[in-house]
Parts: structure tokens; C-alpha cells; sequence
């Protein structure tokens, strides 16, 4: 939808014309979600948040816990402190598997013990993404992808056993395998946990086998378009792709993935031989935007007004990832920083309608720049003119990642992880998950 096209704000009838306070339903506890609920917090209305978790993760940090750098409560928080801090929310934990507008109501279930109806005066979906494997899903059983703690953990679990394997096995062909890594995908996070890992090889695990050598470690990162980091000045690009090659990452460009198995993976007709293969590829949005039985562009997201809701339904909100919407000719990107200026637009135009106050503008994405760090002293930012690359970037990526953590005791956490593995090089949080025992 083109940006010019100019339709009217919803509007939220004051409580004063209303026997009760208005409902209204956010879907999602992500970025965007969870901005939306702030933003009501002057609101006089019945907000109810509802995911399938009960914690928000802050997902640029969630490589690390996946190459064992943080803890996964490092990087979440729980959603229900909401409803603490902020008396017109509350909190539930379920998973939305029906939307009907025309009754304005969600089907909610929980742990499949039944479902129930969730009523709502006003819909925000903020349900986010999920991992796309470009209609390969059969991949997805040997490639985990990295967009939950779950998957942070199943990837860490997949790392620190492949040198286990490693040092227990007497097979060379076997211990080159399980020494052998492949990332799918080079944007931000392909990136960001490839050079994780190649820093861990030659600093944390460095001295911790007796049989192998962890240095001597292959990591592979493919990328099917012409270079790393795409959504990057070329420029950066090639700087992040020279320190990738500085701490020992092989990447491949050019490369279409064309099968993956529990042996490894075939790409451009060649067999790399893998017992860890990652998937860091893509994304797709959530299922309830076909719920929603509105137009989406070709990646199926919910094309919006220039006020974030529904051209066809002023009291239905998209935003996120779920959402598409042109600005300066371009389609908003998927990040955190336009889900959460989204989510805190929509919470404020139902807060100020709701006062009788005027609403605000269309919604207008103000971009503040992109930033990857490539292990560490490395990164490289974007921000309008501006581009740098080094420590200085490093240091920027840093702050502000700890300023943008959910909670303090998050920041407190990985400040202090952070200290003790930039002067240690150890990381605190190399634990593989306990197979239960046959005999227990």
C-alpha cells in the first residue's frame, strides 16, 4: 500500500459515552507488544496481553546464549511483571488459534485443555515472525533455527557436544565432521554467531580437551545473495566479511542451499560434511495474519494503513513483523527498532482517542541505524551518513544494548558476564542439557 493513501484514525470512544471501559487485546509479547501495553499505561481501559510464553527475549542478544556467552535469563524477562507495574493490564498465557472480526473476539487455548473466547473492543497483533526455511521445512529437523530460548539452547546443546563427540570418537572423518560448522545465512545474526563461535574455539575451549584442538575448528557461512550483511553500506559489508575471514570463518556467497541431513549439506552441487548445521536464514510472519483474511504483500504480511490498523477495519491493529507498510517508497524492515515504534504509535493514538485528545499523525519511522558486532572490539554502524567500523562501533553496540535490556537485573547480568568474559575469555554458561537415564 502506497504511503500517500491516507485513511482515517480509528477512533476510540471516551469512557465517558461508554457503560464500560474499552477492551483491548494485544496479541504478541514482543518488541511491539510490550511497547503497546506501555504506551497504554494512561489509558483508562481493560488491556489484556496475551502469548504463548510467559517471558519477553530480548532477541539481539540471543546468539550469545546460544554460543554460551549468557544465561537464557539474561536476555528475558517475564511478560506477567506487566501486569505488576501497570494496573490496567493483565496477563494471559495461551496461544491465539482463532480471530473473528466480525464478532471481535479471539479463540485462545492453553495447553490444550480447551479453548475460550477473548471479546475485544480494539486487536493489536504484534505476533512477530517465525523462522522460514523458503518452503524446505524438511530442513528444519537437522538445522535449528535461533528465534526462541528454546532454540538458543538446542544450539548450544548442538556445539558443546560436537566436541565432546569429538574428543570421545577415534574416527579422523568423524572428529573432522563434528569439528565442522555451517551457518545458513548471513544477516545480523548468521554473523554475529558465526564469529561467536570462532572466538570460543581459540579462547574459552582453548585448553579444555586433551585429544583435540578446538582452534583447528571449520566454520562455514553461506549466503545466497552477493555478500554478507545486505541490509549494510557494501562498504561495512566487506569489513565485517574481512574480520569474519581474520577469525577463521570461510564465507560463501552465492550459495543456494539444496539439501541438509543429519550428515551435513549440499550446496552449489558440493557436500560439506556437518555434524552442526544452523539455520540463520529468514523469516516469515506469524500465522494469524491469515487469520485475518486481509491483503498481504508476496513475504505474507498484513499491508496497514499509515495509522497501523486495517484498511477495511479501524479497530484492528498490525504491527511488528506481521505488518507491511511503504515508507519513502521502501517497505519498513523487520527489526526491533520499527516493532517497537510501532507498538508505542498504537498505544498512544488509543490512549490519546480514548482522552477525547487529537490523534496523532500517521505513523513515520524514524531510523536510528543498524549495528552487528563481529566478535570481539568488532562492529560495524550505520546511521544516516554516518558509518564505522571497529571498537568505537563495538562499544556503541554495547551501551546500547544494555540500555535497551527488559529489566534492570538484566543489564546487571550481562554487564557483568560480559567483564568477566572480555578479560577472562571464559563463558559462564556451557551447560548441555542431561539426557534422562534409560535405567531411571
Amino acid at each position: 500500500m502506497s504511503e500517500s493513501t491516507v485513511v482515517s484514525p480509528p477512533l476510540v470512544t471516551s469512557t465517558s459515552d461508554r457503560p464500560t471501559r474499552p477492551r483491548i487485546v494485544i496479541v504478541g509479547g514482543g518488541f511491539a507488544g510490550i511497547a503497546t501495553a506501555r504506551a497504554l499505561r494512561p489509558c483508562d481501559a481493560e488491556v489484556t496481553v496475551i502469548d504463548r510464553r510467559n517471558h519477553h527475549i530480548f532477541q539481539p542478544l540471543l546468539y550469545q546464549v546460544a554460543s554460551s556467552v549468557l544465561a537464557p535469563s539474561d536476555v528475558a524477562a517475564p511478560i506477567r511483571q506487566l501486569a505488576a507495574s501497570q494496573k490496567n493490564v493483565s496477563v494471559l498465557l495461551a496461544e491465539v488459534v482463532g480471530v473473528d472480526l466480525e464478532s471481535q473476539s479471539v479463540d485462545v487455548e492453553y495447553s490444550n485443555i480447551g479453548t475460550k473466547k477473548i471479546n475485544f473492543d480494539y486487536l493489536v497483533i504484534a505476533a512477530g515472525s517465525q523462522s522460514s526455511y523458503f518452503g524446505h521445512n524438511e530442513f528444519a529437523k537437522y538445522a535449528p533455527c535461533l528465534k526462541t530460548l528454546t532454540d538458543a539452547e538446542t544450539i548450544r546443546t548442538k556445539i558443546l557436544s560436537a566436541y565432546e563427540m569429538a574428543e570421545f570418537t577415534d574416527d579422523a572423518d568423524e572428529r573432522l565432521r563434528q569439528m565442522t560448522f555451517v551457518l545458513v545465512g548471513a544477516g545480523p545474526t548468521g554473523v554475529e554467531l558465526a564469529a561467536s563461535i570462532a572466538q570460543m574455539t581459540t579462547t574459552t575451549l582453548r585448553s579444555n580437551f586433551r585429544r583435540i584442538n578446538p582452534a583447528n575448528t571449520s566454520i562455514f557461512l553461506l549466503e545466497g545473495g552477493k555478500r554478507v550483511l545486505p541490509s549494510f553500506a557494501e562498504t561495512l559489508a566487506n569489513k565485517a566479511a574481512a574480520r569474519l575471514a581474520k577469525l577463521g570463518v570461510k564465507v560463501v556467497t552465492g550459495a543456494m542451499v539444496e539439501h541438509i541431513d543429519e550428515r551435513g549439506v549440499t550446496v552449489g552441487g558440493k557436500r560439506i560434511e556437518s555434524a552442526t548445521v544452523l539455520w540463520t536464514a529468514g523469516v516469515s510472519p506469524s500465522p494469524l495474519v491469515k487469520m485475518l483474511g486481509v491483503a498481504t504483500d508476496r513475504a505474507g504480511r498484513a499491508c496497514v494503513s499509515p495509522h497501523l490498523n486495517l484498511p477495511d477495519n479501524r479497530r484492528v491493529f498490525v504491527v511488528g513483523d506481521a505488518a507491511m507498510l511503504m515508507q519513502d517508497g521502501k517497505p519498513l524492515p523487520g527489526v526491533a527498532q520499527v516493532a517497537i515504534q510501532q507498538g508505542r504509535y498504537v498505544g498512544r493514538l488509543l490512549a490519546q482517542e480514548s482522552r477525547g485528545s487529537t490523534p496523532p499523525r500517521p505513523f513515520r519511522y524514524f531510523d536510528k541505524g543498524n549495528i552487528a558486532v563481529v566478535g570481539k572490539n568488532f562492529a560495524v554502524m550505520e546511521s544516516g551518513r554516518l558509518r564505522l567500523a571497529g571498537f568505537t562501533a563495538w562499544l556503541g553496540w554495547a551501551v546500547i544494548h544494555l540500555m535497551f535490556l527488559p529489566q534492570l537485573q538484566n543489564r546487571r547480568r550481562v554487564q557483568n558476564q560480559w567483564f568477566w568474559s572480555y578479560f577472562t575469555g571464559q563463558r559462564s554458561s556451557r551447560l548441555v542439557a542431561e539426557v534422562p537415564h534409560r535405567g531411571a
